[in-house]
């Protein structure tokens, strides 16, 4: 018996689900605490962040409900930490940070703090939190072809020795970012977080012993795994492959950029190959290779352990992920990574993909894929002073099952927790009005079970500003499964002197200027469709078509569904329209 099973042994299972569910309290908390005193819109709206809890070594014990593609960024962050500096230089009071992009597999935006626990003399635990901070230098609006252009860059230093701020360094921060106040303001609130972190955590070691929670820890670890390893067992054995595109770089306009994984199941263990995801690329669409291994886990828990909580390394054991690097999710120093997240989506999804053969039960058709995040920036004309916000994400389609259709307006699967702008908000704190925000009709995929919509939203400039959008899946649309079509693509367009222009090659923008009275549409595309659209039922066909999800005149071209002037199903012209022979 190794030293893990001897310490799992002294610990009773009561007490283990009351730590497993007093962890997920601390990272709960710890999430809380940076929404309430965070500064900027993008942090305490649209919760583009994530706090955790990890071991002595760096491995994952519980992150707060958030973004799933943090889930190993997080943790390799805190481990290059550890490697940094040494456990035995790492003292109490002290809080380690970095945004190192080729750490953190991220951009620049994403500030890493992280902080030892220490009880009784030694560390027990470390907590983390990263978010996104609205500005970081670097250029504003444009394609970055290097990480140089990107913003500040802070290796791996002490924010805190021995509880005493590194004025230095907050000073160096506050010269290099456009909006200082907002920066240290969600710097401090990231504070906030993992201060209640190690409060919480010492409050269960004192309460309950060291011995006893890290003998939970370690068994909730085991216990994800083996459901992990029970639900790989149930996948067939074999090497399944798929392949998709992302529109191109933002740099090489409509140079499609291949993305090929290989998925090989045997046994109770799978391997995700990204060896032939394209190399890294010139446009600011790279992500480090912590992002790659993400891409593989989280495919892997959606299909093995989608409900078991917390999240924690345990559960990723029985995977392993093949990846070379220098690919556009292992990029290397110095390929820009200012839109890491966009690609990845893709890289899940064609995962997906790959599996369907084997268990079309357990997986969707193609997803929107893309945040649809516009951000401008101008001059307020309340104050004189800069603004710079992003809008959204916009949410979109997901991809029907083979159970259910998919659901609609809903944020792509790299965000997970995130929300969208409140218009409320917008409206109030920017200069901009917010025309529309509909249901795109049509832009699911049809299919036995229809793909989820997508989203339509028309936004106003009441003062002049620059508009850009960085958005993908345009022409790479969201595929069906099993015969279901594929959904609308992802779009853009700008509206001057009452005219619309839907014209550009890709829907990619950079500082656009909008003159008072112009207005940006963005289009979030739709999911694809699972099965026959001619096996769905017509009077649910005809119920889209009242909803407004379907038009009638999609009902009849790809349903083979004939509505009466009333809107009822006319089921003597839908039988006959459904025998006729079809052109595929």
């Amino acid at each position: 018996m190794n030293a893990r099973d001897s310490k799992q042994d002294t610990v009773d299972p009561v007490t283990v689900e009351i730590i497993r569910n007093g962890l997920l309290a601390v990272t709960e908390e710890m999430k809380t605490n940076l929404m309430r005193t965070a500064y900027n819109l993008i942090i305490y709206e649209a919760l583009d962040f994530t706090v955790g809890l990890f071991t002595p070594q760096g491995e994952t014990v519980s992150i707060g409900l958030g973004l799933p593609m943090f889930i190993r960024g997080m943790s390799e962050t805190v481990k290059a930490k550890i490697r940094h500096f040494g456990l035995e230089n790492i003292h109490p009071g002290d809080i380690l940070v970095t945004n190192d992009a080729y750490i953190t597999g991220s951009h620049l935006n994403h500030f890493t703090f992280t902080m030892p626990v220490f009880y009784e003399g030694r560390i027990v635990a470390f907590t983390c939190c990263m978010a996104h901070w609205l500005d970081v230098g670097g250029t504003l609006g444009q394609v970055t072809t290097d990480i140089f252009s990107e913003g500040i860059q802070i290796p791996i230093v002490k924010y805190r020795r021995g509880g005493v701020v590194n004025q230095d360094l907050v000073d160096i921060i506050a010269m290099n970012v456009r909006l200082p106040e907002r920066a240290l303001g969600d710097l401090r609130a990231q504070i906030t977080a993992i201060t209640t972190g190690e409060k919480r955590f010492l409050e269960l070691v004192q309460r309950y012993g060291v011995e006893a929670v890290h003998g939970s820890i370690a068994r909730i670890m085991d216990q994800s795994e083996a459901l992990a390893r029970k639900n790989t067992l149930s996948i067939p054995d074999g090497v399944y492959e798929a392949e998709s595109f992302m529109d191109d770089d933002g740099v090489d306009i409509g140079r499609r950029i291949p993305i090929r994984v290989k998925v090989i199941k045997q046994g109770d263990e799978m391997t995700i190959d990204l060896s032939d995801v394209s190399r890294q690329v010139r446009g600011f669409y790279n992500s480090g290779f912590t992002t790659g291994i993400a891409c593989a886990q989280v495919a892997f828990k959606c299909l093995t352990t989608p409900t078991d909580y917390p999240v924690n390394d345990g559960s990723f054991r029985p995977l392993k992920v093949v990846m070379p690097m220098g690919t556009v999710v292992s990029a290397e120093r110095p390929y820009p990574m200012r839109v890491w997240m966009t690609f990845p989506m893709t890289v899940i999804d064609t995962i997906f993909k790959a599996l369907a053969p084997a268990i079309p039960d357990r997986v969707i058709a193609g997803h929107h894929a893309d945040l649809v995040f516009p951000n401008i920036h101008g001059i307020s004309p309340e104050d004189g002073r800069l603004f710079i916000v992003g809008i959204g994400p916009l949410g979109g389609g997901w991809g029907a099952k083979s159970s259910g259709d998919g659901v609609s307006v809903t944020v792509c699967i790299n965000d997970g927790d995130t929300h969208n702008s409140p218009t409320e908000q917008l409206e109030a704190k920017y200069p901009v009005l917010v025309e529309r925000y509909a249901i795109r009709t049509d832009s699911g995929g049809a299919g036995r079970y229809r793909g989820g919509l997508g989203a339509e939203m028309v936004v106003q400039a009441l003062s002049p500003f620059a508009v850009t959008t960085r958005i993908d899946r345009m022409h790479c649309k969201p595929w069906g499964l099993e015969g279901g079509h594929e959904a609308a693509g992802n779009g853009i367009a700008i509206r001057r002197n009452g005219s619309w222009d839907d014209s550009m090659p890709n829907a990619k923008i950079f500082n656009v200027r909008l003159e008072r009275g112009d207005a940006y549409k963005m289009l979030s595309g739709g999911g694809g469709g699972f099965g026959d659209p001619y096996e769905r039922d017509p009077e649910a066909v005809a119920e889209d078509v009242r909803e407004g999800y379907v038009s009638a005149e999609a009902a009849r071209e790809k349903y083979g569904v004939v509505l009466t002037s009333s809107g009822a199903v006319d089921a003597a012209a839908t039988v006959a329209l459904r025998n006729r022979p079809r052109a595929y």
